[in-house]
């Protein structure tokens, strides 16, 4: 009698061996792609470790500051919700890997054909790998920031105040900031392939570029900055008035995000696995 034996499940596939034509089906096999690799729990736990500690130090620094000999650089009380925001500055490069690796390391190891191959329309691919990705780091977003929350209220003690309802929309900020520049690290990860090259970008994308057209503090050059998704995102956690309403820095952080995903559908549709 003639047996058949059962096909080998190749790296990244889903378990079904079938093609995932829906974009539940690439969605969900993108789920269990991410929490199934190592890389994914030690990032979420560096970006923890850094929340904690940024948080911690910011909160020194504001308590140093207001009993000290010299008056003129008391902050005096301030809100939770500005340290964690602060924080991010330091904490977000932890989220930008999480979402960057979870492209650039199939291309890395040569599993995106095999991705290709169960969803083949690029299209699909990327779209659930954002859904996956804006899941994840929206959640680890909530996750940093009650943890950085918990570590500055009692550091910050009579320097501080956590207003309930000021303290948890804080966070909610945080979360959809992050969540975004994860998505657009995994759209500049489609297109750049290479997780080096990606972080450069995004570091001078993020901090870099804008840093260096404020330093003249000409105001056009404050314009053009004002426009890139590090500080617009800025902008939109702390709700500033100027020099635009906090929506319009959302806005601007989503189409960073949007025209990421855009470039990096164009270059999977051009360019062979």
């Amino acid at each position: 009698m003639t047996t058949t034996s059962a096909p080998t499940r190749r790296p990244g596939q889903p378990a079904s061996g079938r093609r995932t034509g829906t974009l539940a089906g690439a969605v969900a096999a993108e789920w269990t792609k991410l929490w199934s690799i190592r890389s994914t729990w030690w990032t979420m736990l560096a970006g923890v470790l850094l929340m904690a500690a940024t948080a911690g130090q910011l909160a020194i620094y504001v308590s140093n500051a207001n009993t000290d000999d010299d008056p003129a650089d008391d902050p005096g009380i301030v809100t939770v919700g500005s340290v964690l925001i602060d924080s991010v500055e330091l904490t977000q490069y932890a989220v930008l890997a999480l979402g960057l690796l979870l492209v650039t390391s199939e291309f890395t190891s040569g599993t995106i054909r095999t991705t290709l191959q169960c969803t083949p329309s690029r299209g699909r691919v990327l779209l659930a790998k954002a859904v996956v990705t804006g899941t994840a780091t929206f959640a680890l977003g909530l996750l940093l920031g009650a943890v950085g929350a918990l570590v500055a209220r009692p550091v910050l003690g009579r320097w501080g105040t956590a207003p309930a309802g000021g303290t948890a929309g804080d966070i909610l900020a945080v979360a959809t900031y992050l969540a975004l520049i994860g998505v657009l690290a995994l759209g500049l990860g489609a297109a750049l392939r290479s997780a080096v090259l990606t972080l450069i970008v995004l570091l001078a994308t993020l901090m870099i570029v804008p840093l260096s057209l404020q330093e003249p503090d000409i105001a056009v050059l404050n314009r053009i900055a004002d426009a890139f998704p590090g500080v617009a995102g800025g902008h939109f956690m702390a709700g500033d008035g100027d020099p635009y309403p906090a929506f319009v820095g959302l806005l601007l952080l989503a189409g960073w995000a949007a025209a990421a995903l855009a470039l990096g559908r164009a270059a999977l549709r051009r360019r062979d696995a």
